[in-house]
């Protein structure tokens, strides 16, 4: 039971299901449980407070798993950015082989973990920006589409849109994230021209994922509308789950004139970070997508992987074939 494609055969993993990088949450146990069961873990760089600590989380990931993982890097403009070539070197004298990248301004961190000999898959929001990517010698593109949790970009294009929109022009490998949770979801991407998925919030719903049990909950009891779309109006749009925060944040930015100082302190990562480990789930923002709505158990990470590659077997070979008359 296996699906074969160039995202496969590109980064030597079984299955092509990737745990995205996401911040607070992409630790090794995570990441091991995701390779482990034949995805793609990722470890997220900035969630570790120090280079040092990434090489340490490293060595962790190895240690429980020796199948293939990589980590992420989002390069984001900051007043006061962390030290990201220092990082980039982190990741490079670790050894690592796949790199995901995201964010503003890429180039040098995709030249130099080329030059290495790592390959990276850049996540984007927009055809023109895969394309762009694509000409800076990506090996394989992420593609966003706006039901993801996140930043999905200020173009609101869906998945069922971006994504064949994107297959039809990017030649090199690209694989399908935002809204995917389930056998469906890979059957559909793979339709519509992607060679995989990027999961998130899905991978938040496991055994292994290493927040709090209330969070975990708090995704399988929301449905496709548990979710906000903050910071529109200062045009750097974020996806979150619903919650008193998220609400609260939307409606101080409603307001005639109102700019980012009127809602700074309800939105660091910081008290995110308090809610996903406490398990206070309107102790801050918690990221989370439209899929939602399709999560309602929280299975092992091999559970959910085996399921979802069964599911878009049968559908392929059976709903979809017997749909064919002769």
């Amino acid at each position: 039971m296996t699906i074969r494609t160039r995202f496969t055969e590109l980064l030597g993993i079984e299955h092509p299901i990737v745990q995205g990088g996401m911040m607070w949450v992409g630790r090794a146990e995570l990441a091991a449980a995701v390779s482990n069961a034949g995805g793609l873990g990722i470890l997220t760089a900035l969630t570790q407070p120090s280079p040092d600590a990434l090489r340490a989380e490293i060595d962790r990931c190895r240690k429980l798993t020796d199948k293939p993982f990589g980590v992420n890097l989002t390069i984001l403009p900051s007043v006061n950015p962390p030290p990201y070539a220092e990082y980039r070197k982190a990741i490079i004298d670790s050894g690592i082989k796949i790199v995901e990248t995201a964010g503003h301004k890429p180039q040098e961190h995709v030249d130099d973990f080329k030059s290495h000999g790592i390959k990276v898959v850049h996540k984007c929001t927009a055809v023109r920006h895969a394309l762009s990517a694509e000409r800076m010698g990506v090996d394989a593109i992420s593609i966003d589409g706006f039901e993801c949790a996140g930043h999905p970009g200020e173009d609101d294009i869906p998945g069922l849109i971006l994504i064949p929109a994107a297959a039809d022009k990017v030649k090199i490998p690209m694989i399908a994230s935002g809204g995917f949770g389930d056998g469906r979801g890979l059957a559909a991407a793979l339709a519509l021209g992607a060679e995989g998925i990027n999961m998130g919030t899905r991978f938040c719903a496991t055994v292994e994922a290493p927040i709090h049990d209330n969070v975990k909950q708090l995704i399988v009891n929301n449905d496709e509308r548990g979710t906000r779309l903050i910071f529109r109006s200062l045009k750097n749009t974020a996806r979150v789950a619903a919650n008193s925060v998220s609400d609260e944040v939307v409606a101080r930015l409603s307001k005639p004139g109102a700019v980012f100082e009127d809602v700074r302190e309800l939105v660091p990562g910081a008290k995110g970070r308090v809610a996903l480990e406490t398990g206070n789930v309107d102790a801050g923002l918690i990221w989370a997508g439209q899929v939602q709505g399709l999560i309602h158990d929280v299975p092992t990470c091999k559970q959910l992987i085996d399921r979802i590659i069964g599911d878009a077997e049968a559908i392929i070979r059976g709903r979809l074939a017997g749909l064919i008359g002769n």
